[in-house]
Protein backbone atom coordinates (compact mmCIF):
# COMPACT_ATOMS: atom_id res chain seq x y z
CA UNK A 1 0.00 0.00 0.00
CA UNK A 2 2.84 2.34 0.86
CA UNK A 3 4.40 1.70 -2.55
CA UNK A 4 1.18 2.81 -4.28
CA UNK A 5 1.19 6.07 -2.34
CA UNK A 6 4.83 6.65 -3.24
CA UNK A 7 4.10 6.12 -6.95
CA UNK A 8 1.09 8.44 -6.72
CA UNK A 9 3.27 11.09 -5.10
CA UNK A 10 5.89 10.68 -7.84
CA UNK A 11 3.20 10.89 -10.51
CA UNK A 12 1.82 14.07 -8.95
CA UNK A 13 5.32 15.58 -8.76
CA UNK A 14 5.99 14.79 -12.43
CA UNK A 15 2.57 16.12 -13.38
CA UNK A 16 3.36 19.37 -11.56
CA UNK A 17 6.71 19.58 -13.38
CA UNK A 18 5.01 19.01 -16.72
CA UNK A 19 2.38 21.64 -15.93
CA UNK A 20 5.08 24.20 -15.09
CA UNK A 21 6.91 23.40 -18.35
CA UNK A 22 3.69 23.82 -20.34
CA UNK A 23 3.04 27.14 -18.58
CA UNK A 24 6.58 28.30 -19.39
CA UNK A 25 6.15 27.26 -23.03
CA UNK A 26 2.83 29.12 -23.21
CA UNK A 27 4.44 32.25 -21.75
CA UNK A 28 7.29 32.07 -24.27
CA UNK A 29 4.81 31.66 -27.11
CA UNK A 30 2.80 34.67 -25.92
CA UNK A 31 5.99 36.75 -25.64
CA UNK A 32 7.01 35.78 -29.17
CA UNK A 33 3.56 36.75 -30.45
CA UNK A 34 3.71 40.10 -28.62
CA UNK A 35 7.18 40.85 -30.01
CA UNK A 36 6.08 39.95 -33.53
CA UNK A 37 3.04 42.21 -33.19
CA UNK A 38 5.22 45.05 -31.88
CA UNK A 39 7.61 44.56 -34.80
CA UNK A 40 4.64 44.75 -37.19
CA UNK A 41 3.59 48.06 -35.60
CA UNK A 42 7.13 49.39 -35.95
CA UNK A 43 7.23 48.35 -39.61
CA UNK A 44 3.87 50.03 -40.26
CA UNK A 45 5.06 53.20 -38.53
CA UNK A 46 8.23 53.18 -40.58
CA UNK A 47 6.22 52.83 -43.80
CA UNK A 48 3.91 55.62 -42.71
CA UNK A 49 6.87 57.89 -41.95
CA UNK A 50 8.41 57.09 -45.34
CA UNK A 51 5.13 57.98 -47.07
CA UNK A 52 4.90 61.21 -45.07
CA UNK A 53 8.48 62.09 -45.95
CA UNK A 54 7.80 61.49 -49.63
CA UNK A 55 4.63 63.60 -49.53
CA UNK A 56 6.46 66.40 -47.74
CA UNK A 57 9.22 66.41 -50.36
CA UNK A 58 6.64 66.54 -53.16
CA UNK A 59 4.73 69.36 -51.46
CA UNK A 60 7.93 71.32 -50.91
CA UNK A 61 8.88 70.91 -54.56
CA UNK A 62 5.43 72.12 -55.67
CA UNK A 63 5.55 75.12 -53.32
CA UNK A 64 9.03 76.01 -54.55
CA UNK A 65 7.87 75.77 -58.15
CA UNK A 66 4.82 77.92 -57.42
CA UNK A 67 6.88 80.51 -55.54
CA UNK A 68 9.41 80.80 -58.33
CA UNK A 69 6.70 81.27 -60.98
CA UNK A 70 4.74 83.94 -59.04
CA UNK A 71 5.32 87.58 -58.23
CA UNK A 72 6.79 88.84 -54.97
CA UNK A 73 3.39 89.79 -53.57
CA UNK A 74 2.03 86.29 -54.25
CA UNK A 75 5.07 84.75 -52.58
CA UNK A 76 4.67 87.00 -49.52
CA UNK A 77 0.95 86.14 -49.30
CA UNK A 78 1.77 82.45 -49.46
CA UNK A 79 4.44 82.84 -46.74
CA UNK A 80 1.97 84.76 -44.55
CA UNK A 81 -0.67 82.07 -44.95
CA UNK A 82 1.85 79.32 -44.15
CA UNK A 83 3.12 81.20 -41.08
CA UNK A 84 -0.44 81.89 -39.89
CA UNK A 85 -1.34 78.23 -40.29
CA UNK A 86 1.68 77.13 -38.28
CA UNK A 87 0.88 79.63 -35.50
CA UNK A 88 -2.77 78.49 -35.38
CA UNK A 89 -1.75 74.83 -35.21
CA UNK A 90 0.67 75.65 -32.40
CA UNK A 91 -2.06 77.44 -30.42
CA UNK A 92 -4.60 74.66 -30.96
CA UNK A 93 -1.98 72.09 -29.95
CA UNK A 94 -1.35 74.08 -26.75
CA UNK A 95 -5.05 74.11 -25.86
CA UNK A 96 -5.46 70.35 -26.17
CA UNK A 97 -2.14 69.19 -24.83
Amino acid sequence: MSEAYERERQNNARLDELASKVTSLRDVTINIYDNARDQHIIDDSSDLFDNFSSSLKQSTARITRMASSGTKSQTLKMAAVATGTIVMLYLVWGWFF
